[in-house]
């Protein structure tokens, strides 16, 4: 029998509570009355983020046989007691309270046959609180400051008229937008970030409380913060290598280009820097906005391949499209002599460039001088001649040498 009591016990609160609704509401409590732990009366939760949010209540009665007289009262806190009159409705069977201010309110339902039941319900107007602002900021950093706090509500214990404070958390978090670098933005409320925005962007701090109700605080921040960007193209390739830099700075107004060969540039846009002497390089760009803010970056993988020269031991100028020409792989050279001969003695070819000639030059392709004789299969001696542009000297006799000609 006690098990049956108990669970009639658990029932009737929730059977009754229910009779009582709050269309739009976004959360609901219950109370905690000191006086009377068993009875949970709903507090009913509005979201009220731009403070124009006002709530209503629905009452259904639990029994009786309608139609029901339904009388409506606001909690006096002064008085401590339901007795501030809101509305009557007569013949009804149901009724509804709107346009309702936070507190707390009763509604009586009896039907002239002695039915007489209460319902009661509080109202909360949820606002939490958020305040963003700018703090500091130099060309380095920009210093955020916020604020937040819950919204707290009372409700009182109907018979004692103690005040009780509704529960209720908070947590914060910090954004922008476009998205930007925020250090730690929901766990330090006064963020500083050292990686400043480069464009334009909306700070924004968010407070949502443990109703889940949300309160946004925001400020517009126009950038003042410079970077030094670049791109270089070709960055690596036999010298003289000709690398062109285009700017990509951002409020960039003045520029030094230092291009590690103790070369400077003021140009935004400067002209293709060549390179002559192999090695590597360091490009270093600083610029300064119009406000004085200073960045620089410094490139550091600019190469310029040493010299080389390797020689072919033979050659098959038989128009196949492989080994047609006698070439020899080169880099970096300032100028190169090639000279040719067969086994009797003759030139049967003979190349001097340097420059754009030698950039062009693709070899012997087995001819006679510069006429269509076609050398004929064998043996030929040769003879080069070549300095680097990092002054090596090609000129030994390891340089002196036969090719073989196949066709």
């Amino acid at each position: 029998m006690r098990f049956w009591i108990f669970i009639t016990a658990l029932f009737i609160p929730a059977a009754v509570m229910c009779q009582l609704t709050a269309p739009g509401m976004n959360a609901v409590r219950y109370t905690s009355y000191p006086s009377a732990p068993a009875v949970k009366d709903p507090v009913f939760v509005f979201c009220n983020a731009d403070g124009n949010v006002r709530g209503s209540l629905n009452a259904v009665s639990p029994g009786g046989t309608g139609p029901f007289t339904f009388t409506w009262y606001k909690w006096n806190e002064a008085a401590r007691a339901f007795n501030q009159l809101i509305k009557t409705e007569a013949g009804v069977m149901t009724s509804s309270a709107t346009s309702l201010d936070e507190g707390g309110y009763r509604v009586n339902i009896t039907n002239g046959a002695g039915y007489n039941v209460s319902l009661t319900g509080w109202i909360f107007l949820d606002r939490p609180y958020a305040f963003a602002r700018l703090q500091n900021r130099t060309c380095d950093y920009v210093a955020l400051s916020g604020r937040v706090a819950v919204d707290t509500f009372y409700y009182s214990d109907p018979s004692a008229g103690q005040r009780i404070r509704l529960p209720n958390g908070v947590k914060f978090r910090w954004s922008s937008d476009p998205v930007s670098s925020i250090p730690y933005p929901d766990i330090e409320i006064n963020p500083q970030t050292f990686s400043p925005p480069l464009e334009d962007v909306t700070y924004k701090l968010k407070v949502t409380d443990s109703l889940g109700c949300s309160f946004e605080s925001s400020f517009f921040y126009e950038s003042i913060h410079v970077k030094a960007d670049f791109t270089a193209e070709p960055s690596g390739g036999e010298a003289p290598l000709e690398v062109t830099f285009t700017d990509k700075s951002v409020r960039a107004a003045t520029y030094k280009w230092e291009f590690g060969d103790d070369s400077v540039s003021v140009s935004s846009s400067p002209k293709p820097h060549t390179y002559y002497i192999p090695g590597e390089y360091s490009v270093k760009l600083t610029v300064e906005s119009e406000l004085h803010c200073i960045d620089s970056l410094r490139f550091d993988n600019i190469k310029v391949e040493d010299s080389s020269l390797d020689i072919p031991n033979v050659f098959t100028p038989n128009g196949d499209g492989i080994n047609d020409r006698f070439m020899v792989k080169k880099t970096s050279l300032r100028y190169i002599s090639v000279k040719i001969y067969s086994r009797n003695g003759i030139k049967v070819y003979d190349f001097y460039g340097e420059g754009q000639m030698l950039r062009e030059w693709d070899g012997w392709d087995g001819n006679v001088g510069s006429s269509s004789a076609k050398a004929s299969p064998g043996v030929y001696f040769y003879v080069i001649r070549a300095t680097g542009w990092d002054d090596v000297k090609y000129d030994s006799k390891e340089y002196r040498g036969f090719v073989y000609l196949y066709r």
